[in-house]
This record gives C-alpha cells, structure tokens and sequence, in this order.
C-alpha cells in the first residue's frame, strides 16, 4: 500500500519543541527583548548608512546590506517562537510554515555569501588601495548584492520545493520553528535521505564559503606583511569586526548541518538551543560590532545622540 494512503491532509502543524523548556515565559521574554534590540540595531545601522552620503561606499553599502539580511534571517523563526514561549501560540499554517522555511533559509545562505563579499572588499582594500574604488564602485556592489541575492532565493526555495511533494503522516513538528528537519518528520518518508540531501546542500555552501573567506584573510595576511606597524593595527582592527561576526555565524552552524551528519548527537534541548543561538547570536552581534569598531559609523551615532 502507498504512503499516500496513510497520508493526511495538512493545514497546520503543531510545534512542539519547546514542551520540555524550563520556564517557557522567561525564555521567550529574554528572547523577545533580544529580537527587538537585533531589530532597532539593524535599522539604525541601516538609517545611518542610507541617510550619511559620505557613507555611500562599497563597503557601507555591504554592512547594510548585512544588516538587511539580519533583519530578515531573525524574523523569519523568532516570532514563530516568541509567540508558542510568550503567548502560547503552538500551531503554525501550512503556507506560512513553508513561507517561513523559505525565509529562514534564504537568510542563511545570505548571511554566507554577505561575509564572502564583505571579506573580498577587504582583500582588495588591502591588496590595491589605490585601485580600490576604481575596481568596486557603488554600482558594481549593488548589481553584485542583486546577483546573490537571487542566487540565495534559488538555492533557498530547494527546501520548501522539495517538501511540498511529500505525504504528511503526522502534524507535530519536533523542533521550535518549520525548519527542514521538523517538517520532512512529519512526512510517511524515510526522512534521513532528504536529511543527508540538505547536509550535502549546506556543507558545500558552508565549505566554499568559508574557504573563501579564509582564502581572503591569506591574502590580506600577504599583504600587510610590508605595511607599518600603524597600518597593521588599521587594518587588523577592520578585519577583527568581521572575524568575529564569522565565528558566531559559522560555529553553531558547522555543528547543527556538519557535525550531526557525522554522528555527532544532540539532544533536543541542545540542538533547540544552538538553533536560537544560530538565529538570534550573530543578528545581534553583527550591529553592535560594526557601530562600535566601525569609526565613521560609532560617531554618526554618537552625532545623532547628541542632538537629540
């Protein structure tokens, strides 16, 4: 008999990957004021850049940018799961459940390809500081930002594109959002095919990405080999604030997608916990190391601050 026949039609899912969170209320507080200060974060970084026409540089552009793919990547999951810890909204619709792994992924791949291009402005900073604004123009960076992002849309919408085709067996998603994982659960399909298929999908985004990036910073290490002392510490304290929005995506990430795959296990809490940590750590990280190692951009702030 087919799967089909067992299938059953599927209008909503229930999540519940939060039954066995310890003080529900306190956590989904603690997430909600977290989610709103990546939210005012992120907008002012993108006020300040869009509004300061001295800030109209390839490399500003590509912190807002950043900034843009923030906004979206913690939206995508962190209401879902404000809303099931705070008000105890524990269903989800169908469409907005794929509309939401949809978003979820594109911000993801986004994030990806945002620090490889942030990190090759920086190699090319480096390597020809004269040539510089002659090889990255504005316009070369928007119609580059336009390229990944449909490039990210196409590689995003593998996800929900091969989960719609799936008899659903169950309604109860395992984990706190609609990630990939909790719905093909839910499907009567044998789920580690479609687990080791999206694996393959991320360790090679992951892979050339950050290999690329680490490529970058070789570079970059080439580079400033003849340069001053003084200009060492210029360009060491520039790449800093990007290494570390590199570490606090790639780590959880390399874990949850990578590690797993190989054998690596995690219970649920941990792995719910790394997930939240994934979407909501490097959100709010990213705003804050830029405003405050960003010199143009920590006294446009402080600028504005003082005016009001």
């Amino acid at each position: 008999m087919s799967l089909q026949n067992y299938s059953k039609a599927v209008t909503e899912f229930d999540i519940s990957g939060f039954k066995i969170t310890k003080s529900p209320l306190l956590v989904g507080v603690v997430m909600l004021i977290v989610y709103v200060i990546v939210i005012l974060a992120n907008l002012m970084n993108i006020l300040i850049i869009s509004s300061s026409k001295n800030l109209h540089k390839p490399m500003y552009l590509l912190i807002c940018n950043l900034a843009v793919v923030d906004i979206l990547y913690t939206s995508s999951a962190s209401p879902t799961m404000i809303g099931v810890l705070v008000a105890g909204v524990q269903t989800i619709s169908y469409v907005p459940c794929l509309t939401q792994m949809f978003g979820f992924y594109l911000g993801g791949v986004m994030e990806m390809f945002a620090l490889s291009v942030m990190a090759f402005d920086r190699l090319v900073a480096v390597s020809c500081p004269f040539q510089y604004h002659r090889y990255l123009t504005n316009a070369r960076t928007v119609v580059l930002t336009y390229i990944l992002w449909i490039a990210a849309s196409a590689l995003a919408a593998f996800f929900p594109a091969t989960v719609i085709p799936l008899p659903h067996c169950n309604t109860l998603l395992k984990y706190v959002f609609c990630s990939y994982a909790a719905v093909v659960r839910t499907t009567c399909v044998n789920p580690e095919y479609y687990f080791n298929l999206s694996a393959i999908i991320i360790f090679f985004l992951t892979f050339f990405t950050f290999s690329f990036i680490c490529l970058s910073y070789c570079g970059i290490v080439f580079f400033v080999r003849s340069l001053s002392n003084n200009d060492k510490k210029k360009i060491g304290s520039t790449c800093l604030s990007h290494l570390i929005v590199v570490i606090c995506y790639y780590f959880p990430i390399f874990i949850l997608s990578i590690l797993t795959r190989f054998g690596v296990v995690l219970s649920l809490e941990e792995h719910n916990g790394l997930l939240i940590g994934t979407i909501l750590g490097p959100c709010l990280v990213n705003p804050f190391v830029y405003c405050l190692r960003t010199k143009e951009i920590k006294n446009k702030i402080i600028r504005v601050f003082k005016h009001v």
